[in-house]
């Protein structure tokens, strides 16, 4: 782990202490809550990044997922 310098605005940094005074498990003190909170940002934006991956592979093979979707109900409709 590495030890790194951020500033914080005052208002932010009264809400987390109160917030990590709480003594729950997860936010014992303000690193902790800080390094918790980084951690679910970062991976929001990965999977953001991977959405917008998917969605764009979708959207170039829409017409042949489309007709795929089309054949497997058809398929799956005959007795």
């Amino acid at each position: 782990m590495k030890t790194i310098a951020i500033t914080i605005d005052d208002e932010t940094l009264d809400r987390i202490a109160r917030i990590s005074g709480r003594g729950t498990e997860k936010a014992r003190n303000r690193s902790q809550l800080i390094r918790d909170a980084v951690k679910d940002y970062v991976s929001r934006l990965e999977r953001a990044d991977d959405d917008h991956r998917e969605a764009v592979v979708v959207r170039r093979h829409r017409a042949q997922l489309a007709r795929q979707a089309t054949a497997a109900v058809r398929a799956q409709a005959k007795p």
